[in-house]
């Protein structure tokens, strides 16, 4: 099961930070957008697709197989199906990797896949409490019974549960995704200043990059209201290190060292990349931009899930007979500053090498000008469901733009996992 498979193209959405209220864009709206345009430019019908695959880690509760919504919404026609995956921050990734095995498999030739979320509009829950109270209210049929129900309630009862809150907890350990970055920093050694310096370069590199015209992937949103979204917007000048030293930690608030500054946003976005088969590129006359060569998926311990790039990344490496070295561009997805150091200093680190990953010694050392070059998702944002194939895009544009070859792109999953993807320019 090697046959090529083949990006033809790709586009995302901008990534709009979450500002505590919900956004202008509903999930199916962002891939739509970014999905009509991209498939508006292509050589084939949108009919002509095999499948739509669309990862996506919070769905609304109406458009729970969104991947079939935003098919039909982008003038797929009722039979091109359309599905939808979830591997927590990895679905983008996971949506791909499933057209890959598709395609391999010979059920399809031609699949548009990605990832959205709308993490704005994630829902407020009723607490169980409120949701008991309610089923007795319901049941009661006398006017005794209901002023005994009026009696039980609690005005408490109507504090609200919120839904990200439970989404991004490890059901496992119990912990936030952040309580897991303050575990690598506590076992690394990462200071808040290390931590704080590499949040301020994500914001550097991707003003650098947006300056330069580097994120041409990116479809121009426009809202009913008539506001154009054409850029990330969470993007800042002001986060510099001294700015950010200032910010209070956020998940230990006592102890740590993790901030919402140097963790990635909470954020809106979507992402697509159309793969195909060698026998739909000359059948459509499409000329490819890159291949996808091989993936990995790994898992770990929940509580030290940010390492998961490490235990995707190296086995792959190493069944291609790779070195870090060898690769001409990371992009490692920064779900939090310490994560990403974390991984820098595993692979660096003998012991974890040889107790972790069952390797003879350290894997040597990563340099940073080769990793995230135009930053990465905590300037951006980490919608959940796109994070995985937006960086897999971004990556492929940044070997075409730099004359480069090969890249890995990595990301960690909640619950203790970790995918990897090996791209080559074409």
């Amino acid at each position: 099961m090697t046959e090529d498979v083949y990006i033809i193209d790709g586009a995302r959405t901008p990534f709009l930070k979450s500002r505590n209220t919900p956004g202008p864009f509903a999930a199916s709206d962002l891939a739509t957008a970014a999905g009509a345009a991209l498939l508006a430019r292509q050589r084939f019908a949108p009919d002509q697709l095999d499948e739509v695959i669309l990862g996506c880690a919070s769905p609304s509760p109406d458009e729970v197989n969104i991947g079939r919504v935003v098919a039909l919404r982008m003038g797929c026609g009722q039979k091109v199906p359309g599905w939808t995956v979830m591997r927590n921050c990895a679905s983008g990734m996971q949506a791909l990797d499933s057209a890959i095995a598709n395609i391999r498999a010979g059920r399809s030739a031609l699949v548009l896949a990605g990832g959205a979320d709308a993490l704005s509009r994630a829902p407020l829950l009723l607490s169980d409490a409120m949701v008991r109270w309610l089923s007795g209210w319901y049941a009661t049929k006398t006017l005794g019974e209901k002023v005994a129900a009026l009696r039980r309630f609690k005005p408490g009862y109507l504090a609200p549960v919120i839904g990200i809150m439970k989404g991004l907890t490890d059901p496992v350990v119990g912990q936030l995704m952040g309580q897991t970055a303050e575990n690598l920093a506590h076992r690394f050694g990462i200071s808040r200043a290390e931590m704080d310096a590499f949040a301020a370069r994500s914001h550097t590199r991707v003003l650098a990059a947006r300056e330069a015209g580097h994120f041409g992937e990116i479809v121009p949103l426009i809202a009913a209201d008539g506001t154009v979204y054409a850029d990330d917007d969470g993007v800042r000048a002001d986060s510099t290190p001294e700015n950010l030293a200032k910010l209070k930690p956020f998940f230990d608030r006592r102890y740590g060292r993790v901030t919402a500054g140097n963790s990635s946003q909470i954020t809106d976005g979507a992402a697509w990349l159309i793969l195909a088969s060698a026998e739909a590129v000359e059948r459509h006359g499409l000329v490819p931009l890159g291949r996808i060569t091989d993936s990995q998926w790994a898992g770990l311990d929940p509580a030290q899930m940010g390492l998961g790039p490490v235990h995707a990344a190296t086995p792959m490496l190493q069944r291609h007979g790779l070195a870090l070295g060898d690769i001409d561009a990371w992009e490692i997805n920064e779900a939090f500053a310490a994560q990403v150091i974390a991984c820098l200093r595993a692979w660096d680190d003998a012991d974890y090498c040889r107790d972790e990953l069952g390797l003879a010694d350290a894997l040597g050392r990563l340099g940073e000008v080769k990793l995230n070059i135009d930053g990465g998702a905590i300037a951006q944002g980490h919608p959940v469901g796109a994070s995985g194939a937006r960086i897999v895009l971004h990556l492929l544009n940044v070997l075409r733009r730099e004359g480069l070859k090969r890249g890995i792109a990595s990301i960690c999953i909640g619950g203790g996992q970790g995918g990897a993807m090996l791209v080559e320019a074409l």
